[in-house]
């Protein structure tokens, strides 16, 4: 069976075209909201040629591709047509509000994860040779590749406004105008004359002596822009309702624009960043209670977090803490707990006997270490279940290890072995701990609670 013939029959495994809703994707998973989830014959997707798990979780359907995802997704969308944007004839029940924000965080993170990762990657890579004295900090090589790297993350916004009017299905072009406005060079100026306590720096610029606009520097944001693409896609809706047809070409997105950009700057841009750091302030408040404590619960949860497919709601806190703080103590863990379900996983590998399961686990201990942790987790540890315990014990220790010695990152990079030269520096030695511990401690765990015979089996 061909990688076409699986995507026909997933279409029809969920219920037809007219059951899709949405389908989306991230990483590695197809993401479906479903009009009817009862219409699923999820035990036969899971045994499709190529699809390494399927589950239902917060109201979203999910098939687990792997790396393959997106050439999956794309020839999806071309049977699905015009069907994936379509408004269904029928909605089921209104979602809780986890549902609501996994799908909002997972639809607008999925499909420019790449681009975060690919920046990150050279950015971390980058930060390697400088510790190493290979390259001179200041040499203009160091300034091509740096600019290459952090050009993603400095211009986030866009990225981020783009891909959320997809998911609020509102013109892209103008929440990328939006986002523009949050990014204008005297407003970030501005921010930046107040954060060095410039002379004549101001808290505020007035609109008609009336209406101020806080200033804030929203390069790198997250949160502040979500928001106002949310609003926008309201405020379109409303305007086009109340616009007569002659004056729609032109008045609409006038005063869309408008309306929505004042709303940005005025209201929801500010409670944005409030927001951010609130979240940032809570996860703060986990680790002044205790750095080690505050590891045994984000390492704990971490793997489960990605068999759910909930992981994704840690990606905005660590992109605030990067712009608040310019550093973030969370995607260590996260390295961590991708290096214990490696070591699991490779444990698996050497415990069984049969040579195409040995094939499958290694290509999908590997793939953990590369930081793309589902095949491991789907193909291999939900099937062995002391496995999947030790993993998370293991995720959980050593990240409560590199916590407690204060290991953190200065920038965002895939959670992979390659990213261990990013760690270079104050903290690089606790950081290898780290991993050692992780995958020692994972393996030798799965080893002992596995047994050969049970793995043989």
């Amino acid at each position: 069976m061909g990688t076409q013939e699986a995507i026909n029959n997933i279409i029809r495994l969920v219920g037809g075209q007219g059951n899709i809703n949405k389908v989306w994707h991230c990483m590695t998973r197809l993401r479906f909201d479903l009009i009817d989830d009862n219409k699923v014959d999820q035990a036969a997707i899971k045994n499709l040629p190529g699809v390494l798990g399927a589950q239902l979780q917060s109201d979203q359907f999910q098939v687990i591709i792997g790396p393959k995802v997106n050439s999956w997704y794309e020839q999806m969308l071309d049977v699905l047509g015009q069907g994936a944007d379509k408004s269904p004839t029928a909605t089921k029940g209104r979602k809780s509000l986890v549902s609501l924000f996994m799908d909002t965080v997972s639809g607008v993170f999925g499909p420019i994860v790449p681009a975060i990762a690919g920046a990150g990657m050279i950015k971390g890579l980058l930060a390697g040779l400088i510790a190493l004295k290979v390259v001179s900090a200041k040499s203009d090589t160091v300034m091509v590749i740096d600019l290459i790297a952090s050009g993603v993350f400095y211009f986030l916004p866009f990225f981020l406004a783009v891909s959320a009017a997809k998911i609020f299905k509102t013109n892209e072009y103008l929440a990328a105008a939006v986002a523009a406005c949050l990014m204008y060079p005297s407003l970030i100026e501005a921010a930046k004359a107040l954060a060095t306590h410039q002379e004549g720096a101001v808290s505020a610029i007035w609109l008609m002596n009336a209406i101020p606009v806080s200033v804030f520097n929203y390069s790198s944001s997250v949160i502040p822009v979500i928001f106002s693409v949310l609003a926008l896609s309201y405020i379109h809706r409303w305007v086009d309702s109340i616009m007569p047809d002659v004056l729609k070409t032109v008045f609409t997105p006038t005063l869309t624009l408008f309306i929505g950009a004042l709303a940005a700057l005025v209201v929801i841009g500010p409670i944005g960043i409030w927001l951010g750091k609130g979240l940032a302030f809570f996860i703060e408040g986990l680790f002044s209670v205790s750095a080690s404590f505050a590891g045994l619960v984000v390492g704990a949860i971490r793997p489960v977090a990605i068999l759910t497919g909930m992981h994704h709601a840690m990606t905005p806190i660590a992109l605030q803490n990067f712009s608040d703080r310019g550093y973030d103590m969370l995607m260590p863990m996260m390295f961590m707990a991708n290096m214990a379900i490696a070591g699991a996983t490779f444990a698996i590998w050497r415990l069984s006997r049969d040579r195409q399961e040995k094939t499958v686990t290694l290509s999908a201990g590997i793939s953990a270490l590369l930081g793309i942790t589902e095949p491991a987790l789907f193909g291999v540890l939900t099937r062995y279940k002391k496995a999947f315990i030790a993993a998370t014990v293991a995720s959980s220790l050593a990240s409560a290890f590199i916590a407690f010695f204060g290991v953190r990152l200065y920038g965002y990079i895939l959670s992979s072995i390659f990213s261990l030269p990013a760690y270079i520096g104050p903290y690089f030695v606790f950081a290898l701990a780290g991993v050692a511990i992780s995958l020692v401690l994972s393996f030798t765990l799965t080893t002992i609670l596995v047994g050969k015979e049970q793995a043989a089996e």
